[in-house]
């Protein structure tokens, strides 16, 4: 049975506690997988935009969210994704994270269509362009195909997820929205990359 695999110390406390452990009996053993069933791929292959969740060695949480073109979160197999990260402000709180402690957690919701979303939980581990062809030898081309992707000048290094976990985020309180072109959207938010959107800096 999934519920001898899946879920927490805490999980299982509570729903004593609060008596749902019947409902996260069935949660577990008809939607919970330790791997990514073909529909869960394609859905991944679709995404444009994902978030994420990372902890330090000592437990202290991270969230963030990546963007991409359609599939930038690439299914290698069904135990396995890897995604590009890019150049950003120079921090590398996710990844500095990951080098501690390779517990992650994705989420990628259809805000456009089906409002359905979906966890993978996993295993990251950092993945350097350098060493690409070493790292990732298991993966017949897959190294190869990274090179070659158009992505590639933007991407500084990848991170690839052995999955453990993956299931879905039920749609009921997940919002329909609509994509709007940048030369409207840049109508309603500051100018450049929202920096300092909050003027911090004039506060340090």
């Amino acid at each position: 049975m999934n519920a001898i695999i899946f879920g927490s110390h805490g999980e299982k406390r509570l729903q004593q506690e609060f008596n749902t452990t019947q409902d996260a009996l069935k949660f577990y053993n008809k939607r919970v997988l330790g791997y990514l069933a073909p529909l869960m791929q394609g859905f991944i292959r679709k995404q444009e935009m994902m978030f994420i969740s990372t902890a330090d060695s000592k437990g202290e949480c991270d969230s963030s969210v990546r963007f991409g073109e359609t599939g930038f979160a690439m299914v290698v197999d069904d135990r396995h994704i890897i995604y590009p990260e890019f150049k950003g402000n120079g921090v590398m709180a996710s990844m500095g994270n990951i080098a501690e402690n390779p517990h992650i957690g994705l989420l990628f919701i259809d805000f456009f269509e089906t409002k359905v979303g979906l966890h993978v939980n996993g295993k990251a581990k950092i993945i350097r362009k350098e060493s690409m062809d070493e790292e990732l030898s298991k993966f017949n081309g897959l190294a190869e195909k990274l090179r070659n992707h158009k992505m590639k000048f933007k991407s500084v290094s990848y991170i690839l997820i052995e999955v453990e976990e993956a299931y879905i985020h039920c749609s009921l309180h997940i919002p329909i929205l609509q994509k709007v072109e940048d030369a409207e959207s840049l109508e309603t938010f500051p100018k450049g990359k929202g920096g300092d959107a909050f003027k911090v800096e004039s506060l340090i």
